[in-house]
């Protein structure tokens, strides 16, 4: 089939067809996901990061990073970069659109801009992220707090990148865990109250080698109307093989093949 001598009907009525088969799959009875522990032996590092700071790690494939939300902050900023090839890099719309849906939790996975697997989520506790909206800046500051000086995740990811080599055309917009953001008929954004809660953690395993970069900054559209984020703690752990109920496992046709084109640069 040659696809540039298709017509645009017939796109349409693929895409309408694709969507379809989705919904009707996003209906049925969705495989459990089974909760991946942390053994305590398996822990590697442990670091906290404070409210308003920023921290980067290579992380190898097949090792884990728990972020634990310690202060129930409103919001963690994470980028992911393919540690051997950083212009490849965190797709949010690769990763919305191939799983259908924004709301990215346990047994999803992150994909980069080559529709290949980054990270697979092990486990999150809250079940609330933001996929849309990407990381604060100077304007949601002063909007938010009356202070455009405040650290934000625009700034804190440029000094990320700046260590590694790269620049601002390296940051694309980031995912936001413990964020619990709405989006109503009319495509308003606002902030959810509940949701979020101190302790809870979301465990990210490294599909491939991977540099991550984190900012422990509120969400733009937080509701907390005084800029006074707490510490979080990063745990570096080896993660055990992928079983039954495993991200890999729960995996549609079109994870599949990203699953497969990520074995495919390490095989």
């Amino acid at each position: 089939m040659q696809l540039d001598a298709q017509s645009p009907e017939w796109y349409r009525a693929r895409y309408e067809q694709m969507r379809e088969r989705a919904r009707q799959a996003d209906r049925q009875p969705r495989p459990a996901h089974r909760p991946v522990p942390m053994d305590e032996t398996a822990v590697l590092a442990r670091e906290n990061v404070a409210g308003g700071w920023y921290w980067s790690t290579y992380l190898p494939r097949g090792q884990a990073l728990r972020l634990v939300n310690t202060a129930g902050n409103h919001g963690v900023a994470v980028m992911l970069w393919n540690a051997n090839d950083v212009s490849e890099r965190y797709n949010p719309a690769d990763t919305i659109k191939q799983q259908w849906t924004t709301r990215i939790t346990a047994g999803h996975v992150l994909l980069s801009d080559m529709e290949r697997v980054l990270a697979s989520v092990l486990n999150d506790s809250c079940g609330h992220c933001d996929t849309l909206v990407g990381g604060s800046s100077p304007d949601s500051n002063a909007r938010n707090f009356g202070d455009a000086r405040l650290r934000n995740t625009r700034d804190n990811m440029r000094l990320i990148v700046g260590k590694h080599g790269m620049d601002v055309r390296d940051i694309p917009v980031c995912i936001s865990f413990f964020s619990h953001v709405q989006v109503d008929g009319d495509g308003r954004f606002s902030w959810v109250e509940g949701g979020v809660r101190a302790g809870d953690h979301v465990d990210l395993r490294a599909e491939m080698n991977l540099l991550v970069g984190v900012s422990n900054c509120p969400h733009p559209f937080s509701s907390h109307t005084t800029y006074n984020p707490g510490p979080i703690e990063v745990v570096r752990w080896q993660a055990p093989p992928p079983g039954a109920g495993d991200p890999r496992a729960l995996a549609g046709e079109e994870m599949r093949r990203a699953f497969d084109a990520t074995d495919a640069l390490f095989a």
